[in-house]
């Protein structure tokens, strides 16, 4: 147990960087000597230090002078594998090689080419005793987001919506009527500034004119996923105002224009949300919130292009209006949401 002890506080410490690492896995990772725990760090910003590095920094800011000698007899736990290769960093495994530390202890081995096991080939070829695998599950549900992308070469995919309590998704005069109260307002926008990206459809545009951003809480704002196959959004729209960055999808044009970049894609009409898979990997956004509206969210559940569903469910009821997706997972999570119910479904893999 005393392994799992200290890879969960690898893992609390790997979720500060929610949000800023992206296309990067979240890592944290702590260094134990006698059962005390001298150092702790985790990948703050994409094009920083890693995990590894901010860790044994603490240890030479905490202890000076002797951060060498209780290195030599310490444990290094990390939730995913060493890297091995210069990328915007020098390589962590060579780090911990230079520090002699006894023991490393790994989460999940890390799926991206130029890593997966030889980060631990080096660690062992130099003498490091290694063990791996440990909470190896909670390890790869924190990077889910980087496993997706790595191992299915495409982004995240988190569907959300509100309904009512009877089933309604929106009016079917397209007005714009909330459903869901202010608590999950506020959650809808923390969620917002932890993905890569939010992406809706130009009638959900059109009948809401909608920020897309994070003003109920402070955090990044995502970028903008337009749908609009004939760019028939009027430009005096929120979505062209210079808040994030802005891809409109389209069957028109290809420009960049400051921030708002069109996108030309070949017949919108046919495999559409594969089409978008492979074209925001290009672009390496790893994650997405679906937003709507109910076309665009219907789409994604028949191509089995999903990853996680976020529903609101309210009190309300309508007499009619357009249908909520319907959807089949494993609830994972089940809660109270103000006057909402929240609950959060992950895809079934096969």
């Amino acid at each position: 147990m005393e392994h799992e002890f200290y890879m969960q506080r690898c893992l609390e410490l790997a979720q500060l960087g929610v949000g800023n690492v992206s296309p990067n896995p979240m890592v944290g990772c702590v260094i134990v000597h006698e059962d005390k725990i001298i150092g702790e760090g985790y990948h703050q910003k994409i094009g920083e230090a890693h995990a590894e590095v901010n860790a044994v920094k603490d240890v030479f800011e905490r202890y000076g002078d002797d951060a060498p000698s209780l290195l030599k007899n310490a444990t290094a736990y990390v939730t995913l594998e060493p890297c091995s290769h210069f990328g915007k960093t020098p390589p962590c495994a060579d780090l911990l090689v230079k520090h002699q530390l006894k023991r490393v202890v790994i989460g999940n081995t890390d799926p991206f080419e130029s890593v997966n096991g030889k980060g631990i080939e080096k660690l062992k070829n130099a003498g490091i005793e290694v063990i791996s695998g440990i909470l190896n599950d909670e390890c790869e549900t924190v990077n889910r987001r980087f496993f997706t992308r790595i191992k299915e070469h495409r982004p995240y995919f988190i569907l959300k919506w509100a309904q009512t309590v009877n089933g309604f998704f929106a009016p079917t005069d397209q007005s714009q009527k909330w459903i869901s109260g202010t608590e999950a307002k506020t959650l809808t926008h923390q969620w917002r500034s932890e993905e890569d990206a939010i992406l809706v459809g130009k009638n959900t545009v059109l009948a809401d004119n909608p920020q897309l951003n994070t003003r109920e809480i402070e955090g990044k704002n995502p970028t903008r996923i337009i749908i609009d196959k004939n760019l028939s959004i009027p430009l005096d729209y929120h979505i062209y105002n210079d808040a994030a960055k802005t891809v409109i999808l389209n069957e028109i044009k290809t420009d960049v224009v400051n921030n708002i970049h069109f996108v030309q894609m070949e017949d919108m009409n046919f495999y559409l949300p594969q089409k978008i898979a492979y074209q925001l990997y290009l672009m390496d956004i790893q994650s997405v919130i679906i937003e709507g509206g109910a076309n665009i969210l219907n789409q994604f559940i028949a191509a089995n292009l999903w990853d996680e569903a976020r529903i609101f469910t309210s009190k309300t009821q309508w007499e009619d209006g357009i249908k909520a997706p319907e959807i089949i997972g494993e609830t994972i999570e089940q809660i109270a949401i103000g006057d909402d119910e929240l609950k959060i479904i992950k895809r079934i893999k096969p």
